[in-house]
């Protein structure tokens, strides 16, 4: 079952595997184990895709399926750091699809997309303005490609970028499997002067073909707080907050309190939290980041309250 849902949707997460087939991850984890031992399938940080994954994307109708959940919690986080009368450029991808049906509801934002799919999302969003791309239409991921939608990027300056890609690693950056898409990203976030990130759990540590963006070109990466959660995942945040990139966890439903990543224990407080009964109040430095923030040196992560705005200010 597990050979059949990955040569189906080219790359699954040890979560959604572990739904479908009704046990543990870590019992799902041992069998790709074995799986990966025969040469039937390839592993990658929290999930599992063909043999030469390296190389390979699945299409659109595959990722779609792909850490649905994750997605869209990175997409509410990611959404608050729009603000009314922004203009940002938003690159291909569902997980960029997901993010701008939600930035539909900014009034007065301008973005500039190469995405079909992005151009849809907002597409009767009365007081929101899209400006496309030219280009070729790459019909894998409904996105332009190529010199024409690189020219049209030329001279264009904004505020955010917000991308995503097939693999993020702390030693190169975010990369994609194809040299087309890569090459239009690129041109995408130097017109940004911040850049923003997008990648679920199942693409840190994964190291595709070609760099879109290199890891001090990052301002900042939201993903989701399954990251913080597995070792080899984990150990990518650090590296990439030691980096100088600020990470934000978005949580998976709705936790009653943020979530805090390893250092032992922690009493996280929101602005609106009362000090503990008895005990001193607590006030932050100058320069203290965010919940939901993460700067280099600091083993706590945390997710944002909701309703939160993170600054966009580098550590």
């Amino acid at each position: 079952m597990i050979l059949e849902m990955v040569r189906a949707n080219g790359a699954v997460s040890l979560r959604e595997l572990a739904r479908v087939v009704q046990t543990s991850e870590v019992t799902v984890r041992r069998d790709v184990r074995a799986l990966e031992a025969e040469g039937l399938l390839d592993r990658r940080h929290g999930g599992a895709v063909l043999p030469g994954g390296f190389s390979r994307e699945p299409g659109y109708p595959q990722k779609t399926h792909l850490a649905a959940a994750e997605k869209s919690a990175i997409a509410d986080l990611a959404a608050g750091l729009v603000e009314e009368g922004d203009a940002v450029v938003v690159g291909a991808g569902t997980t960029t699809q997901e993010l701008a049906r939600r930035l539909a509801r900014v009034p007065g934002l301008t973005v500039v997309t190469n995405s079909l799919l992005v151009a849809q999302a907002l597409a009767h969003a009365n007081r929101v303005e899209v400006v496309m791309t030219g280009g070729t239409l790459r019909g894998s991921n409904y996105a332009l490609v190529g010199s024409g939608a690189e020219q049209s990027l030329a001279g264009l300056r904004v505020s955010k970028a917000f991308v995503s890609g097939s693999g993020l690693t702390a030693e190169r950056g975010l990369s994609t499997t194809n040299m087309l898409s890569a090459s239009v990203d690129r041109a995408l976030v130097q017109a940004a002067t911040e850049v923003i990130v997008l990648a679920d759990h199942t693409k840190l540590g994964s190291d595709t073909m070609f760099q879109t963006v290199p890891t001090e070109a990052i301002t900042r990466l939201v993903t989701d707080e399954q990251s913080a959660a597995q070792d080899p995942t984990a150990r990518e945040l650090d590296a990439l907050a030691d980096c100088g990139v600020q990470i934000s966890l978005a949580p998976l439903g709705t936790p009653a309190e943020p979530t805090v990543h390893s250092g032992g224990p922690a009493h996280p407080m929101t602005p609106h939290q009362a000090p503990p009964a008895g005990g001193p109040r607590r006030t932050a430095p100058p320069g203290t980041p965010l919940p939901g923030q993460r700067r280099p040196g600091h083993a706590a992560l945390m997710a944002p309250p909701a309703g939160h705005r993170p600054a966009l200010s580098r550590p």
